[in-house]
């Protein structure tokens, strides 16, 4: 890249901070803008990003005013009326989304791409993972804090690309991959797309653009079009029976599982994986399913004992199914889930990993458009708790909608219910009887979880 200074707007977004950390990597000079400070960009900036916090174009550094020797980053969350975006867009800089510059930095590898609605994350992670034990390198442009690599961003020799496929603002289509698992496509992103139909043939489009010879792995049940005549389709389940599956799915202690996993040219015996919970069982046979077709690309079947050991060993993704408690008498987890769909597969994951037991179901609806188009099927989700604490919707990008706020999910939920501010969650929880608590949310309750953790480990 001709450039020599690389400038973010959104730095601290998941997304971006990956680009971020490649570019600081690559020897560029990195700085940028965020609302708010985090973890992340206190990790960036120890990393040497210069960031700031204020919609200041004085706050720019001098070597990233020129237009000549800059390029600029934005995320689709940033508003156009931002200070800093109107200026590098009206002095002549060049400047690509998130999603054009990951397509770039994609070109030349053996793209393995991880699309859908929910799901995507961890099923990502697991595959660079999995490359890692599979072939000693591979890289990877993740959604998520993966666990095992101590970050968002994976660097390692070979071919061999990990993304998760983004289908907010059609970013997943700058990308053309070699592989493309697609985990589902719900109706999510509305005030993008109109319509379902409308996801559903961006995720079509996805498809097409798999390249010739490579390969789609489509989860059973999930209905698109997949008209690309040049590549293999497979499909994959959790233990319906199809090209790729879990069989004999036995229940462990602590709600880890035992599984075989059946592939078109055989069944790897003996899995285990290093996190709990039946839904990532689904995740570990579609990323099974990833690898089999790269190796398979390449003339190799993959190393069952390697699989096996790679399986049992990956630690999972912060803020996926994550434990902060679990005794006896108190179990706390955390997970990401912002749709009702993932609501409701994580609240079947628990009662199956604790059944029998009270679950309380802390959730943050994100954004106001997705709390309109989807509040009925929030609260069907959510019923399936045994009680329901609702925070104030978070906003993210987005200004209130009159008549959209958390009520409308509340005034439909069949179990108790009530709705708390943020800053009084972990008090509020803390006099409840409680036995198994989940916190659900893509905004900023993960601010919460140490204090929840702190007074929850207190009542066990």
């Amino acid at each position: 890249m001709k450039f020599d200074n690389i400038y973010f707007l959104g730095i601290g977004g998941i997304g971006m901070s990956a680009l971020a950390r490649y570019f600081l990597r690559e020897g560029k000079r990195v700085a940028g803008y965020d609302r708010t400070p985090s973890l992340l960009t206190g990790e960036l900036e120890a990393e040497g990003a210069a960031i700031h916090y204020e919609d200041d174009v004085r706050r720019i550094p001098g070597p990233f005013r020129d237009p000549a020797a800059t390029m600029v980053v934005y995320t689709p969350a940033v508003p156009d009326d931002l200070g800093e975006f109107r200026y590098f867009r009206d002095g002549g800089f060049s400047i690509e989304k998130r999603s054009q510059m990951l397509g770039h930095l994609s070109e030349g590898k053996y793209v393995m791409a991880v699309a859908g609605t929910h799901g995507k994350t961890t099923t990502s992670t697991l595959v660079a993972w999995l490359n890692r034990a599979l072939t000693g390198g591979g890289s990877a442009f993740l959604g998520g804090i993966s666990k095992n690599f101590g970050g968002n961003l994976v660097l390692g020799d070979g071919p061999r690309l990990a993304v998760e496929a983004d289908e907010f603002d059609r970013s997943f289509l700058r990308l053309h991959p070699d592989v493309a698992v697609v985990t589902s496509a719900d109706a999510d992103h509305l005030d993008i797309y109109g319509t379902h139909e409308a996801l559903k043939e961006a995720f079509a489009q996805f498809v097409r653009q798999i390249r010739p010879g490579g390969a789609l792995i489509l989860k059973q049940r999930v209905e698109i079009v997949a008209d690309n005549p040049g590549i293999a389709v497979y499909r994959y389940s959790y233990d319906e029976p199809c090209d790729f599956y879990a069989r004999g799915v036995r229940l462990l202690e602590g709600g880890h599982y035992r599984y075989d996993v059946v592939t078109p040219s055989g069944v790897i015996e003996g899995c285990t994986l290093g996190v709990p919970g039946w839904v990532n069982i689904e995740n570990s046979v579609a990323a099974v399913a990833s690898v089999w077709c790269a190796a398979k690309a390449e003339g190799a079947e993959p190393d069952a004992d390697a699989l096996r050991g790679a399986l049992a060993s990956f630690s999972g993704v912060k803020r996926r199914f994550e434990f902060y408690v679990n005794t006896p008498k108190q179990v706390y987890m955390d997970d990401y889930a912002h749709h009702p769909r993932e609501l409701a597969a994580t609240l079947a994951s628990v009662r199956r990993m604790f059944p029998g037991r009270r679950i309380t179901a802390l959730f943050q609806p994100h954004l106001y458009t997705r709390t309109r188009d989807l509040y009925v099927e929030f609260a069907e989700a959510l019923s399936h708790a045994d009680e329901v604490v609702l925070l104030p919707i978070y906003p993210a990008r987005e200004e209130p909608i009159e008549g959209v706020s958390s009520e409308l999910i509340a005034g439909l939920v069949t179990v108790p219910c009530r709705i708390v501010e943020r800053g009084r969650l972990a008090d509020e929880v803390a006099a409840m009887p409680t036995d198994v608590v989940i916190s659900f949310g893509a905004g900023n309750i993960d601010a919460c979880c140490g204090a929840l953790a702190e007074r929850l480990r207190a009542k066990s």
